[in-house]
């Protein structure tokens, strides 16, 4: 623990602010080994891990936000050409692009993970290889799902929707096929820059293309009025920016030299077991992915489905935008609890759980004033319909309280990742979201005269649910054994068979 003798000098250089920065993990940890830690260290402490925490997320946050306000704005745009055109784009980006969505990204996420691995091993050629095999079997998925796009409007009159808006959802789906293949490439693609600590450039591309994304939609729907199958096809041509921008940086910038040698046909080797990796990372993000999208396919099977689906959809989105934030933050509190367990501090990762949540809590404070403020105008960027206005206003209670909910629900998800529970979460959100939630909204959406705010209501019950849940493990945990459980993994990777047998998935 130290004498006080020892314990004085740190004292002194938390005393001054501009040293605080310096400050190392090892050093925070021995402070906080010593209790109690009197409160006028806290708002230093809070300002140290706070910084290491921005650093971390805010360029993760824009990539996040901008590639997700594609779809928002090609969404707005739609709104306004018809409610029937928004709710057929809304039903084909949710049931049908949310599919893949779920799907795509799952599976890149086994991208950063053995990425990261083979950075941190410095073995760099291999991270080209990881990410050509990913992007194999990723356009090999996007084949798949190119079915399911082209007769979306026979699939989505199969699962209850009208034949209006099930025509224009075809409209849509068929529209964006292109963007389903970019987003094949796109995600390998992000996850290979992002294990290298390259987070700027992507934030600045994805920028830059949103920005472009913007005009010419609105020249494309008002202008040249192409329609539901102009804004689509404007949709896919952005994200097919998006991959050409992060190919040509991750050909020419002297960051990605070792890392990307060239196309090899190595990456066709041991395609099934990288598959099988990828599997089980899909499996859980898509658990979480698809219980919101499928709350919203599941509002267009009630009574006047038009305007439900309108106003769910237009909350949703609102809802998703915040997710995209709160993810960011996610990421970076996973990093920040994996870094510092492997390097044996259990007291400063716990103190990251508190300094990531308690940030999270703030901002999702004022994102839901914002939208109780601003309930009407919310909703008027997407439609000048009345009625749907009205809905929309009639549900932002219920928005603000699931954007309160995301400030914390996907931060503790991304402990529990950083932590190595995976399956425990898995397991939560199953019994949760499926088990508990949607069986509750389905009861008060359908056998009440709740309507639409039935089938949120039980979608708050699961994420309520799963919070708690989610709370109780980690208030639970013991630290100490987690910086045991880390040293064995780590001393697992740092061995030469194992390295060899990842980079050889």
């Amino acid at each position: 623990m130290g004498s006080q003798e020892e314990y004085q000098p740190l004292l002194i250089r938390l005393d001054s602010h501009s040293q605080i920065p310096n400050l190392s993990s090892s050093a925070i940890e021995e402070f906080l080994e010593h209790k109690p830690v009197a409160v006028r260290w806290w708002p230093k402490l809070v300002a140290w891990e706070s910084r290491l925490l921005w650093i971390l997320s805010g360029s993760s946050i824009a990539v996040s936000i901008f590639n997700y306000m594609l779809s928002f704005v090609t969404l707005m745009f739609c709104g306004h050409l018809s409610a029937l055109e928004l709710a057929g784009a809304s039903i084909a980006s949710v049931g049908i692009q949310g599919l893949a969505y779920g799907i795509m990204l799952g599976m890149a996420s086994a991208v950063q993970t053995v990425c990261g691995q083979a950075y941190g091993a410095k073995q760099l050629p291999a991270m080209g290889i990881i990410c050509q095999r990913a992007i194999i079997l990723h356009l090999g998925a996007a084949v798949l799902l190119t079915f399911v796009y082209w007769w979306s409007g026979p699939i989505l009159i199969a699962i209850g929707q009208t034949e209006d808006i099930a025509a224009q959802g075809q409209v849509f789906a068929r529209g964006i096929i292109p963007q389903l293949y970019a987003f094949a490439i796109n995600c390998p693609q992000q996850r290979f820059l992002q294990a290298q600590n390259i987070v700027n450039p992507l934030a600045y591309m994805s920028l830059g293309v949103f920005l472009l994304h913007i005009l010419l939609t609105w020249v494309v729907v008002y202008v040249v009025d192409y329609g539901l199958t102009g804004a689509a096809l404007t949709l896919s041509f952005s994200w097919w920016l998006l991959v050409i921008t992060y190919g040509i940086y991750i050909l020419v910038s002297p960051k990605c030299k070792e890392t990307w040698t060239g196309f090899s046909w190595k990456a066709f080797r041991g395609i099934w077991p990288y598959f099988k990796l990828t599997l089980a990372s899909a499996i859980m993000l898509c658990l979480e992915i698809w219980y919101n999208q499928g709350l919203v396919l599941i509002s267009g099977l009630l009574s006047n489905p038009t305007i439900s689906l309108d106003s769910i959809s237009i909350c949703m989105n609102y809802l998703n935008w915040d997710m995209q934030f709160m993810l960011g933050l996610s990421a970076a509190a996973s990093v920040r609890v994996s870094n510092e367990l492997g390097a044996g501090h259990p007291k400063v990762a716990k103190f990251s759980v508190f300094v990531v949540n308690g940030t999270s809590i703030l901002i999702s404070i004022v994102f839901s004033a914002i939208i109780l403020i601003f309930r009407v105008g919310l909703s008027k960027l997407f439609t000048s319909d009345a009625e749907v206005i009205t809905a929309v206003s009639d549900l932002t209670p219920l928005l603000a309280i699931s954007v309160f909910l995301n400030g914390i629900q996907p931060i503790l998800s991304g402990v529990a990742i950083g932590s190595g529970w995976q399956a425990v979460v898995a397991y939560v959100n199953l019994t949760c979201y499926y088990i508990i939630g949607l069986p509750i909204g389905c009861v008060l959406g359908f056998k009440t005269s709740m309507g639409v705010a039935g089938i949120w209501w039980g979608m708050i019950i699961g994420v309520f649910l799963q919070t708690v849940t989610l709370i109780v493990l980690t208030a639970r945990t013991n630290w100490d054994s987690e910086v045991v459980k880390a040293a064995e993994r780590l001393k697992k990777s740092a061995s030469a068979e194992r390295l060899d047998l990842v980079t050889d998935i």
